[in-house]
């Protein structure tokens, strides 16, 4: 097998990847574009949530679906962001106590509900320690042992404490969150929803890599989703047909900075308050729920293999994973071995 340092995923539409370009303006929307099929097609690239977007759908409702998901991911960006000072998100880290819009609370309530059943390795709370790492200002630094013991003793996500009834969110004294690790598969969901509800039975929502399929392609076949290095060979690790499902990788690749020769990446281990450092470089979920599926591809990171592969047996039923370790060996869950497909060896993880 040949070595494999980081991963990331893409997603290729009609057998052709989708590409970003630009810096952070819309580019045009395409109007009424035929498919392959002669099936109307609609699509369109934002940037939001500090992220190159592709939205697609095809058929009836199109051009409508599409200014409808532009408008949600532009109000839920303005929510969720942990710098800009008009977020609730900042607004809460300020006040430690308010009351949030219903989105903001779902999430926060599902970050809470993840976080204890997973022993808090996915810890919405851990925002504290990515400033002191500097990931926020890209002013990178290694902190001391000292001040990482500091800060977490205010990182608790369980500690959090919510009122559904009224939408109240209370922090603890010194306490940060950061909806990141969440909020593009919440998103994703979220449109997917919209697609449902207008009667777009066909379309594929790319947030930045997290990759939302609806449905299948107008021809019927799946749609296919790659995993791949970060630079920009051909040479993919795996492919993955999706089909009304989501599909969201998290990597050490994402972000990161050297120091000394060391990397240092930005996925934050709760227990020891640094990057991790477990056994994985790349893990992938799929799921119906993308919510789920961008909250356990970092649950999973954090955890390590065994860990991961334990609590995918126990949760089988609400996903599937393909995992990458340092030493580029992959494991994938036994219920996508019939839609995935590699160059390279691979080992599937039973349920037993």
């Amino acid at each position: 097998m040949k070595q494999k340092n980081v991963l990331r995923t893409i997603v290729m539409v009609m057998c052709c990847m989708v590409i970003f370009a630009g810096c952070g303006k819309k580019k045009e929307s395409s109007e009424g574009k035929k498919s392959e099929d002669n099936t109307e097609e609609y699509s369109s690239e934002i940037f939001a949530m500090d992220t190159y977007m592709t939205l697609k759908s095809y058929g009836v409702n199109g051009r409508e679906v599409i200014d409808k998901a532009e408008t949600m991911i532009k109000e839920l960006d303005q929510k969720w962001s942990a710098v800009d000072k008009e977020s609730e998100i900042y607004q809460l880290n300020q006040k430690k106590s308010m009351k949030v819009s219903s989105d903001t609370m779902e999430l926060i309530a599902f970050a809470r509900e993840k976080s204890a059943q997973t022993e808090a390795a996915f810890d919405i709370s851990v925002y504290p320690l990515v400033e002191l790492w500097g990931f926020p200002t890209q002013k990178y630094r290694v902190p001391t042992d000292k001040e990482i013991e500091d800060v977490l003793k205010n990182v608790d996500g369980r500690a959090i404490k919510i009122n559904k009834k009224t939408n109240q969110v209370t922090l603890q004294k010194g306490m940060k969150i950061d909806l990141g690790g969440i909020a593009k598969g919440y998103t994703s969901q979220k449109i997917a929803e919209i697609y449902e509800e207008n009667g777009v039975k066909s379309g594929m929502i790319s947030l930045g890599g997290n990759v939302q399929a609806i449905g299948k392609k107008t021809d019927g076949s799946r749609w296919k989703v790659g995993i791949q290095p970060p630079n920009d060979s051909m040479d993919m690790v795996g492919t993955y047909e999706a089909a009304d499902e989501a599909v969201i990788t998290s990597g050490a690749y994402e972000r990161y900075f050297k120091k000394n020769g060391k990397v240092y990446h930005h996925i934050i281990d709760p227990a020891t308050g640094k990057p991790s450092e477990k056994d994985l470089i790349s893990v992938t979920i799929i799921s119906k729920n993308g919510t789920l599926a961008d909250t356990l591809s970092t649950t999973l990171f954090v955890m390590g293999k065994d860990q991961a592969v334990s609590y995918w047996r126990k949760n089988s039923n609400e996903f599937d994973m393909i995992l990458v370790d340092k030493n580029s060996k992959i494991y994938i869950s036994d219920g996508i071995k019939d839609h995935f497909t590699s160059d390279y060896q691979y080992q599937v993880v039973s349920k037993k």
